[in-house]
């Protein structure tokens, strides 16, 4: 459970527990266990250029009727360089892999990017 400002508890989408470490917040134990495999990795040189929470546009923002339509963006958990090759990592469960906000997101990343998601 989290508290909003007004003190009233909210259910997470998904039921995860949002953690912190080494001074970054992660969206579940999961996610903050895989930093600790990456870093460990990175330490040992296997990857170099560990980065957390990178933005991808998908979409840029454009006008419609007057309005302004949002970018859409995929934000990746991980990126790293391996073999001189990105590596664009998501930490996922089975619940979130069927999601299909997510899968839209993952085959616009592939397509834009050609960038082939690796998922955990």
């Amino acid at each position: 459970m989290i508290y909003n400002y007004r003190g009233a508890s909210k259910q997470l989408k998904y039921k995860n527990k949002k953690c912190e470490y080494d001074g970054k917040k992660f969206d579940s134990l999961k996610e903050k266990n895989q930093y600790i495999i990456f870093k460990q990795m990175e330490k040992e040189g296997k990857i170099s250029d560990l980065q957390c929470q990178v933005p991808f546009e998908l979409q840029p923002k454009f006008k419609f009727n007057g309005k302004t339509i949002r970018p859409i963006t995929y934000i990746a958990d991980f990126t790293y360089i391996e073999n001189g090759k990105q590596v664009v990592v998501d930490v996922k469960s089975e619940i979130t892999r069927k999601d299909k906000v997510y899968r839209l997101k993952k085959k616009m990343l592939q397509y834009q990017y050609n960038i082939d998601l690796k998922e955990i």
